[in-house]
């Protein structure tokens, strides 16, 4: 199923039941104009997280918790805190810290109020917006189907009902209704996705959670279909009318699976208008145009109504220079001053020499002696060094004599 296809076509089939009459033509409906609006789903994520906030129930802690205790500090001068204390003795709580948000069984730190702001005052435009581009989004199979529907066995989206399911009574006529039109499969999806919550939620009366199955729109208020459907688990109903924001993407998610009866497929035009005729119901709305009709802009920009008016390619243009430096590029160097190249290569040739001249100086350094040699430089050591005491006159002091090692 093509998504561009089931959006696009201007006619959309309307599914029989089983208690329709047969007729040899097959039923259609004009695809109204709500379901080609843009998709916005940055606003769509952003209504839905406030408009959420609005069932909110108000809480707060006691405005007693913590402070049911006559404590009182100690004051200073017994090498404890000044925290308050709670008094009298023979019990563990008697001395015990009392009323800071540091201390057991103290007051939580700024205790919560009830007059805090609950409720999220919504534009009314972008509220409108934001259900026009959900009602669009359930009609690309894309969307639907990567919202984690089941909408294999579907024959067409939008997915339009004959009125005659508004007359149903039974949730056993209900299913065989979903199954007839090929809705069965997400409905089992969502019962099988029933499951115990994770966390203290479970205790607070929302223990169980379940994955969404289709919302089912119908047009005649008070119908049969409501007490029919809304056993079903996973399935939802709602009234043409009052189409929300929460039932059509949850989660703020677009791509709701939506089943439409024709009655109320055929009043989105009265509710909603076009982009060109304004609501009958709400008041001077006309739905919001996207900014691009065309979402190819590369053939766009390659059409030939673009390209007979836009300027031409300039290819005689002149590039300023990148300006080089010179003491990191050479060539840049050399145009300055040529002789930069004979200076360079003396400098190497003078670092040359100067490393080889280091290099024969340290081998003769590093340069072994022979056995003659050594023997040559111990015995000038030895001459010396007696030449050193016979010439001394440290002889006739005996300390001397003995540090020197002449035999008395």
């Amino acid at each position: 199923m093509s998504s561009t296809a089931a959006a696009a076509r201007p006619l959309v089939t309307i599914q029989t039941v089983e208690s329709d009459m047969s007729t040899d033509s097959t039923p259609s409906a004009p695809l109204p104009d709500v379901m080609k609006s843009p998709l916005r789903p940055d606003l769509v994520t952003y209504v839905h997280s406030n408009i959420s906030k609005n069932s909110r129930q108000p809480y707060a802690v006691s405005r007693k918790a913590g402070h049911q205790t006559s404590a009182e500090s100690w004051g200073t001068g017994r090498a404890v805190s000044r925290i308050p204390r709670v008094p009298g003795g023979g019990t563990h709580r008697a001395g015990q810290g009392a009323f800071g948000n540091m201390c057991r069984g103290g007051r939580m730190f700024a205790p919560t109020r009830i007059w805090r702001k609950w409720h999220v005052k919504i534009n009314v435009n972008q509220k409108r917006y934001a259900v026009v581009s959900a009602i669009a989004a359930t009609a690309i199979p894309s969307l639907v189907l990567a919202r984690g529907h089941k909408i294999e066995t579907v024959p067409e989206l939008p997915l339009v009902v004959s009125d005659s399911i508004e007359g149903v009574e039974k949730t056993k006529s209900a299913l065989k209704v979903l199954k007839s039109i090929g809705a069965f499969e997400d409905v089992e999806k969502a019962k099988k996705s029933i499951a115990i919550r994770a966390g203290k939620g479970k205790m607070r009366n929302r223990r169980y959670i379940s994955r969404k199955g289709p919302l089912i729109v119908y047009s005649t208020e008070g119908s049969k279909l409501v007490k029919a459907f809304r056993n079903i688990p996973g399935v939802e109903i709602c009234h043409v009318d009052r189409l929300n924001l929460l039932k059509l993407a949850p989660g703020g998610h677009l791509g709701r699976f939506v089943i439409w009866t024709k009655g109320a497929f055929e009043k989105l035009d009265s509710i909603y208008g076009s982009f060109d005729k304004a609501s009958e119901k709400k008041n001077k709305y006309v739905l919001p145009r996207a900014k691009m009709l065309n979402g190819d802009l590369a053939r766009l920009i390659n059409s030939d109504e673009i390209q007979s008016v836009v300027r031409p390619i300039k290819k005689d243009y002149v590039r300023a220079p990148m300006k080089k430096n010179p003491l990191k590029n050479l060539n840049v160097m050399l145009k300055l001053n040529p002789y930069a190249k004979t200076a360079k290569r003396m400098a190497l040739l003078a670092e040359k020499q100067r490393a080889a001249s280091k290099e024969s100086k340290l081998q003769k350094k590093r340069k072994v002696l022979s056995k003659e040699e050594l023997t040559a430089i111990k015995a000038s050591g030895r001459s010396f060094y007696k030449t050193m005491i016979s010439d001394s006159d440290y002889t006739e002091f005996e300390n001397f004599t003995k540090w020197l090692g002449v035999s008395q």
